[in-house]
């Protein structure tokens, strides 16, 4: 039941389309089946895909609501609303692609200046497809220094061999539940949405009764 949830946090996924980012959403999602996550069979997204996925972060039980966006440049007016109440945002580039990285600073970040409306929001820098070693065109030491001026949380993973996938999310939430403001506005949505669900489930506790 979803009032079993202590905070509920509002993840946005963004970057060059064909990085990874729904195949990234896919192997978190469906974390112990490692065939989700071929690039090759994921169609690009269009607009944008949701997707929620609970977990204990610190002995406590969070639900994650993840949008993950379209990459193209017709879609970014469409997905622009959707920065508003963001706790977290997760930037993701290909490591075999350079442009996908340069884009980061030269587009993607100055989207999240632009529409993000929460300040204290968590970002996280994320190089996907580092099971490509040999096709790597972005060093590790790029990737860390871009989100170091960035003000971001940096790690490499890949969706294929599902390395540091659950370790992404997982560390993002527990980043956001460090910031008491963050803490604050997933505790209240969680109660909120408690507070909305209990008269139902009182009437039908009710209703059980009655008829016994």
């Amino acid at each position: 039941m979803s009032w079993s949830y202590a905070l509920s946090f509002k993840i946005f996924l963004i970057g060059d389309s064909g990085v990874g980012k729904s195949s990234l959403l896919l192997t978190f999602i469906n974390y112990s089946n490692a065939n989700v996550d071929d690039d090759h069979h994921l169609p690009p997204t269009i607009g944008v895909d949701f997707k929620i996925k609970q977990l204990t972060v610190a002995g406590k039980r969070v639900k994650l609501k993840i949008w993950d966006t379209a990459g193209q440049e017709r879609f970014r007016t469409l997905t622009s609303s959707y920065f508003r109440g963001a706790q977290g945002i997760i930037l993701v580039y290909d490591v075999t692609k350079r442009e996908t990285f340069t884009n980061l600073s030269e587009i993607w970040a100055k989207e999240v200046d632009l529409y993000s409306t929460n300040q204290d929001c968590i970002k996280m820098l994320v190089g996907n497809k580092v099971d490509k070693e040999s096709e790597r065109s972005v060093s590790r030491e790029e990737g860390a220094a871009l989100a170091k001026e960035l003000g971001c949380i940096f790690l490499e993973c890949s969706a294929r061999t599902q390395q540091n996938v659950h370790k992404c999310f997982e560390e993002l939430a527990l980043k956001i539940m460090e910031v008491p403001s963050l803490l604050e506005e997933g505790s209240t949505v969680m109660k909120r949405n408690i507070m909305q669900q209990k008269p139902d489930h009182q009437a039908a506790m009710h209703n059980s009764g009655c008829c016994s």
